[in-house]
């Protein structure tokens, strides 16, 4: 450690994409780092608002690219915090919904560098309201559940299932790749019928949302990417989304009726 630094790490979450839409207190505190550690979903427009003078580290995860082990991050931020002083751990939505925010917080503060978290607006609940597509609805769902799409070893979450058997709208991140796997799990306990909706690159200049039933989504997987990021939302809410009507007369007309 170079004398006279004082450590510290601050978690920002930099919200769903649009630089716009990070918090007021996390562009101040980004704008105080002496050092930035950065994700994949950070967009370099947000990034193009701090100073060119401080220095700026990638240490996302994206399919098909290199990408840094949770371990390998850890050790980075101690030694950026004992180098540099002010370390900004920027992440994607909010450091606390799947951003591994608390391994990295005990790891930090195992060497008594403090700790400060600044929440971030969450991709599960800010991409699909940027498509019209509300979380909750009266008669609709009562509730909603935010979940991933496997374990760490690959396998699904019972909370996949869970959610299946209920009436809540399922909102579901990191799983295209999956897209079939969860709609044929999904389809065990839910009527064909479902809505659901695809969307990516969500609250960007190009995102894009594809939305249908469970018994139709597959005629769309060739106009889905499945190497960019995106979220699943599955639920009768779906069906606010101005496109829900515009699928229903394409589906009615393909089955002849």
């Amino acid at each position: 450690m170079q004398r006279g630094i004082k450590s510290k790490v601050s978690l920002v979450g930099a919200g769903p994409g649009s630089e716009d839409l990070i918090t007021i207190r996390g562009l101040r505190v980004l704008k105080s780092a002496d050092i930035i550690l950065h994700d994949a979903l950070v967009s370099k427009e947000l990034l193009s608002q701090v100073d060119d003078a401080i220095p700026r580290i990638y240490v996302g995860k994206r399919y098909g690219q290199h990408s840094f082990k949770q371990t390998d991050i850890n050790i980075l931020i101690v030694e950026m915090a004992f180098k540099y002083g002010h370390v900004v751990r920027l992440k994607g939505g909010d450091p606390f919904v799947f951003g591994r925010a608390q391994e990295e917080i005990e790891y930090v503060e195992s060497f008594g560098i403090p700790v400060s978290v600044v929440p971030g607006i969450s991709s599960a609940l800010a991409v699909p309201s940027s498509q019209g597509i509300p979380m909750t609805g009266r008669g609709v769902s009562s509730s909603f559940w935010v979940m991933t799409a496997t374990k760490r070893d690959g396998t699904f979450s019972t909370d996949l299932k869970y959610a299946s058997q209920s009436a809540a709208t399922m909102v579901v991140l990191m799983g295209i790749r999956k897209l079939q796997e969860i709609v044929a799990k999904v389809s065990e306990y839910r009527s064909s019928e479902t809505p659901i909706a695809v969307i990516q690159n969500g609250t960007l200049k190009n995102e894009c949302c594809t939305v249908a039933t469970l018994s139709t989504i597959n005629r769309y997987r060739n106009s889905i990417d499945i190497t960019q990021p995106g979220i699943v939302v599955i639920g009768n809410v779906v069906a606010e989304h101005p496109s829900f009507f515009d699928e229903e007369v394409q589906r009615v007309l393909h089955s002849g009726l």
